[in-house]
């Protein structure tokens, strides 16, 4: 039996990746006639079609699913196999990573990570993006270095993860709300009117499948895109924001916070990297960075 071309896993790799044999093409600086043949031959050796037409794209088959997650991580260890083995210098290290947060984050931990970056490498400059959703679709096509947020369904199989802290929600009001002086937390929260926090413009979610179950109905006055602009406004008003209690640390600071009056899951942040960075060097020691601002 002739050994297979190896050189096609890259290939399979990045097809998978974009679900799309033009910009497969494209990230790696081939004709679409040329990786049009090598998903050909891709299909002829595994024995399966791997990427099948629905209307105007390409879906990938139980297959090609099955394949993506152990054929980013052989890529990504073979990449970490012929980088050439080097000391990390940190005081000479001149690099950009762009970090994918969600709201709250980069205020809560963004100082003692920024400063830390500061004194162990200061020519390293930190980009720090707003995540438009849950999906590793910039992680794959290194928009994004990094990110953090709770992992999700939309997560790719080969993205990398680590989890960071515990989070729990918690509500917030202005100082000097008409209700905090007379009503208790619990009613407080039943009585008030609430910002409900969607980032696709949702009138509700989890938290309020958790109200419904403990007998609570939200009076919602108003639905934003996320947690620093709910408590904004709950700042500015006499509106109820729920939001998490880690991550807003900094964003509540000189407002009034109390515990949800039900029981609410607690949720997990974690750290989310593309494999092929998983052996980097400088991209290791900015994981650490990361993990130890939020332990602190």
């Amino acid at each position: 039996m002739a050994r297979p071309d190896l050189n096609l896993l890259v290939t399979l790799d990045v097809l998978l990746a974009e679900g799309s044999v033009a910009r497969a093409a494209k990230r790696l600086r081939l004709s679409p006639s040329a990786m049009s043949r090598a998903l050909s031959r891709l299909r002829e050796t595994t024995g399966d079609p791997l990427l099948v037409r629905a209307g105007r794209g390409l879906v990938p088959t139980p297959r090609a699913l099955e394949l993506r997650a152990q054929v980013g991580r052989v890529v990504g260890d073979a990449e970490a196999i012929l980088r050439p083995a080097e000391r990390l210098d940190l005081a000479r290290l001149d690099r950009s990573f762009t970090l994918g947060n969600s709201e709250g984050f980069v205020e809560t931990f963004g100082p003692a990570l920024i400063a830390r970056v500061g004194r162990e490498a200061p020519g390293v400059r930190l980009t720090f993006v707003t995540k438009p959703d849950r999906e590793s679709t910039r992680l794959r096509d290194a928009s994004v270095d990094l990110e953090t947020g709770v992992i999700g369904p939309e997560i790719g199989p080969e993205v990398r993860t680590q989890a960071l802290f515990r989070d729990r929600f918690i509500a917030a009001v202005r100082t000097g709300h008409p209700l905090a002086e007379r009503e208790e937390p619990a009613r407080l929260y039943a009585n008030g009117r609430h910002i409900q926090v969607s980032r696709r413009g949702r009138d509700a979610g989890p938290l309020d499948d958790a109200l419904q179950a403990a007998g609570i109905r939200r009076d919602i006055a108003t639905t934003v895109g996320g947690f620093a602009t709910a408590l904004a406004l709950a700042r500015a008003s006499d509106l109820v924001a729920t939001v998490p209690e880690r991550h807003t640390t900094a964003a509540r600071a000189g407002m009034l916070s109390f515990a949800l009056p039900f029981a609410m899951p607690e949720i997990t942040v974690s750290l989310l990297w593309h494999p092929r960075l998983d052996a980097d060097p400088a991209h290791r020691w900015l994981r650490g960075c990361v993990r130890e601002a939020c332990a602190g």
